[in-house]
C-alpha cells in the first residue's frame, strides 16, 4: 500500500522537472535561432551620428501638435523638415558631427522661434531640447528654452498610466510614440513600478491565480482558506518582487528602460522578431539597444526568491528554472500582443503609430 501510494507522486515530480527540462531546452534553441538574425537586424547608431530632438510647448506649458520644425545647415548639408506630435515631440536623427544646424518651429497663432547655432559633438552626439516654449505672436517678446528633462519624462509616464485595454486592464509599460520619448529617472522607474505592483486589476489578477491554484492544490499548501491565503500571499510575492526587482531595481541600477516599445511598422517579420526579443532586448537610457539584463535578471531573481517561502515539497532548482521558463515564455507571448493586438484596444493610448 505505502509504494502504491507514493509512485504517483514521484512520477508526477518527475513529469514536471521534464516539462521544465523541456520548457528551458526550447527556450535555449529559440535563443541559437534568433539572436544572431537580431544582431544582423539591429542597426546601431553610427559613432560619427547623432540626434537633435526636443518638446514644443506653449507658455503655460501645453504641448503643441503640429507645429512646423525646420532643421537649417549649411550648403552641401541638406535641411530636414518635420511637424511636432501629438505630444508635441520631434527629432532629427543620423545628423552629421561638427555640422551647424539651427531649429527654426512655428506654429500658427504664435511667434516663430530659432534656436541657437548648435553643433554636435562625439562627447554630446545626442541634443535634447525640452520645454520649446513659442508665445502667442500678439505679446511674444522672447522665447526660453527650458533643460528640464525630468519634467517631459513625468508627463509621458502621466499618460502612460492612463492607458488601459478595454479601458480596465492596465497597460502602463507600453510606449506608441517612441521617437520623441525621453529617459526615465530612477524615481519614475520606481513610481510606475509601484502604480502597477498596486493597481487593483492586478491584486484581482493574483487572486484568481491563486485561486487557480487552489483548485490544482498546487503549491503543496494546505486546503481551505489558509490553504488560499498562503497562496494569495506567495502569488503576490512572487508577483512584486518580478515587477519592483525587473521594472526598478535593476533598470536603474544598468540604465536600462524598463518599457515596452512599440515598433508598429515594417514588416510583420521585422515586428515579430521586436515583440519575440523585446524579454531579451530592450533600450538603454542612452537610447541605444542593450541585453535586457533587467528583465533575465528580475525573473531569475523573483524565481529564486519563491525558493524561500513555497513548501519544501515544491523546493529545488526545478522550481526555479522552471518558474524562470514560464516567466520568459508569458514575456513573450506579452510582446506579440503588445505589437499585434493591445495598441487597437487601449482607447488612450499615447502617440500616434
Amino acid at each position: 500500500m505505502t509504494q502504491s501510494i507514493a509512485m504517483p507522486k514521484n512520477s508526477h515530480c518527475l513529469r514536471t522537472r521534464q516539462r521544465h527540462m523541456t520548457a528551458a531546452y526550447l527556450i535555449a534553441l529559440w535563443l541559437v535561432w534568433a539572436l544572431p538574425g537580431f544582431a544582423e537586424d539591429v542597426s546601431l547608431p553610427s559613432p560619427d551620428q547623432g540626434s537633435i530632438g526636443g518638446t514644443v510647448l506653449d507658455v503655460n506649458g501645453g504641448v503643441v501638435p503640429g507645429a512646423a520644425v525646420v532643421l537649417r545647415c549649411p550648403s552641401p548639408c541638406e535641411g530636414q523638415s518635420t511637424l511636432a506630435s501629438d505630444t508635441g515631440g520631434f527629432e532629427f536623427r543620423k545628423l552629421s558631427l561638427g555640422t551647424p544646424y539651427q531649429i527654426d518651429v512655428s506654429a500658427d497663432g504664435f511667434k516663430d522661434w530659432t534656436s541657437p547655432t548648435i553643433s554636435l559633438t562625439p562627447d554630446q552626439s545626442v541634443l535634447l531640447l525640452t520645454d520649446v516654449r513659442i508665445q502667442l505672436a500678439e505679446t511674444a517678446t522672447s522665447v526660453t528654452v527650458y533643460a528640464n528633462q525630468e519634467r517631459i519624462a513625468t508627463e509621458q509616464v502621466h499618460l502612460e498610466e492612463q492607458q488601459r485595454v478595454f479601458g480596465l486592464l492596465p497597460n502602463f509599460y507600453a510606449v506608441y510614440d517612441s521617437g520623441n520619448v525621453v529617459p526615465l529617472s530612477s524615481k519614475l522607474k520606481f513610481k510606475l513600478a509601484m502604480r502597477v505592483a498596486r493597481d487593483p486589476v492586478t491584486i484581482a489578477g493574483i487572486g484568481f491565480l491563486a485561486g487557480v491554484q487552489q483548485v490544482g492544490s498546487k503549491p503543496d499548501y494546505g486546503k481551505g482558506a489558509k490553504g488560499y491565503g498562503q497562496r494569495f500571499g506567495a502569488a503576490g510575492a512572487t508577483q512584486f518582487s518580478d515587477i519592483l526587482i525587473g521594472g526598478a531595481v535593476l533598470p536603474s541600477l544598468l540604465h536600462q528602460d524598463p518599457r515596452y516599445f512599440y515598433q508598429g511598422t515594417g514588416t510583420t517579420k521585422s515586428r515579430l522578431k521586436h515583440a519575440l526579443l523585446s524579454p531579451f532586448v530592450c533600450r538603454g537610457d542612452n537610447g541605444r539597444p542593450q541585453v535586457n539584463f533587467s528583465s533575465i535578471g528580475g525573473n531569475l531573481a523573483s524565481s529564486a526568491l519563491s525558493n524561500t517561502y513555497y513548501p519544501d515539497s515544491n523546493r529545488g532548482a526545478g522550481l526555479v528554472f522552471g518558474n524562470f521558463a514560464i516567466g520568459t515564455v508569458e514575456r513573450m507571448a506579452s510582446g506579440v500582443l503588445q505589437e499585434f493586438v493591445l495598441r487597437r484596444l487601449t482607447p488612450n493610448a499615447g502617440g500616434h503609430n
